[in-house]
């Protein structure tokens, strides 16, 4: 059995599950080393979320895993310098890794594992950066040149996406370099729970103060510029003939306090503030729809459009998110556009207010389109590029 050593910086409630299913699949021999360092477990505050959060859900369990020293001054994934481990290397090679599965190149120790690697024994590679937010000039042009320094490093790219696709083309990979390996989020998870509480969800909206005649447009995530909340305030203006519809927005950020001003007089706008992972499957299928409008910078995919369809909900999201061109097929299971497109966005949502049998077969669409998106296939890239 192949032993694969995995490197990312700590352990994420998007990843945990991966880790798992790999090393119950036996495929393949899995040890995930985390370069943030054990610290990373006692630093629970989330400055987009502007809180401090402790995710309900298990991260460390059903795989092996070692979290390695960091002599960082500053240790965090937030810049370059922030992952220095000098043990690294010399614990992959004492674990007598045959190949290496690097989770983004932009921290000192993850760049060095690809230099040093290289020509020793595969090397992967995982990120879902994207060209969405490139503008011409020569900053992108001298980066484009770093960049293709850097991939120069990797054997194979587990793109997640078209658009990530793109972008590891344009920072020079070559097409048997690349192997699809679609962002997922924990599918059965969410499917599991609603069909537990098939009828919860309507308690939670009364819970809410929502009322259940009520056609929910639901926004979640951290309340801030790249995720473009104020989109949701504008849209409730031209839906304001409406007076049965929730505007329910779940998460919390440094957007909060001027959102609600804003929002202030129209009681169809509910702050749900955070919610754990837990009652997520529950926020979701208490919705009727669900929207995403970022605007980027940095939007590379957005995982909770993965999570609204996995419970069966029509999708919106702006051009701006990474994967809403593979997740979303116009007026068949949801609807893209451009994050000025509000009055589109307000159209479509008209459009699923007058055709509930349109918007539940939206919503059946969603949910049997997400699941190839799952960790399966994620695993299964993963084998076929080091078994064959």
């Amino acid at each position: 059995m192949k032993k694969l050593a995995i490197i990312s910086t700590h352990p994420i409630q998007y990843n945990a599950p991966l880790f798992r299913r790999l090393t119950e699949r036996g495929a393949v021999a899995v040890k995930v080393f985390y370069t943030w360092g054990a610290a990373v477990l006692e630093k629970k505050y989330d400055p987009g979320f502007g809180k401090t959060i402790e995710w309900d859900i298990p991260l460390t369990e059903g795989y092996e895993y070692d979290f390695v020293e960091n002599i960082a001054d500053d240790p965090g994934s937030h810049h370059f310098k922030g992952i220095d481990n000098p043990g690294l290397i010399a614990a992959i090679t004492e674990w007598q890794a045959e190949a290496v599965l690097v989770f983004g190149w932009s921290f000192k120790s993850h760049l060095k594992v690809l230099r040093y690697f290289k020509g020793r024994i595969p090397v992967l590679f995982r990120g879902d950066s994207t060209l969405l937010d490139e503008t011409s000039g020569i900053k992108t042009l001298l980066r484009r040149i770093f960049l293709r320094w850097v991939y120069s490093h990797i054997d194979v790219a587990l793109y997640v996406g078209n658009n990530n696709k793109a972008y590891f083309l344009k920072h020079g990979l070559s097409e048997k370099q690349l192997i699809r390996a679609p962002h997922a989020i924990d599918n059965d998870r969410f499917a599991t729970a609603i069909k537990n509480n098939p009828n919860d969800w309507q308690e939670w909206r009364s819970k809410e103060g929502i009322q259940q005649e009520d056609f929910v447009v639901l926004f979640s995530g951290k309340l801030e510029e790249k995720k473009n909340p104020q989109f949701i305030i504008t849209l409730s203006r031209l839906l304001a003939e409406n007076k049965n519809i929730t505007f329910l927005l779940v998460g919390n950020g440094v957007l909060e306090d001027p959102l609600k001003t804003d929002a202030a007089g129209d009681p169809r706008i509910l702050f749900a503030g955070f919610r754990n992972q837990s009652e997520m499957p529950m926020v979701y299928r208490s919705a009727d729809v669900y929207i995403l409008p970022s605007r980027g910078p940095g939007e590379t995919w957005g995982l909770a459009i993965n999570e609204a369809m996995a419970v069966g909900l029509p999708v919106m999201a702006s051009t701006k998110c990474g994967g809403a061109k593979d997740l979303i097929d116009d007026n068949e299971n949801g609807l893209t556009f451009a994050p000025d497109e509000v009055e589109k966005a307000a159209n479509f949502i008209r459009k699923l207010i007058s055709d509930r049998d349109y918007c539940k077969k939206a919503g059946a669409l969603s949910q049997e389109k997400i699941r190839s998106f799952s960790f399966d296939n994620i695993c299964e890239a993963i084998e076929k590029s080091l078994l064959h």
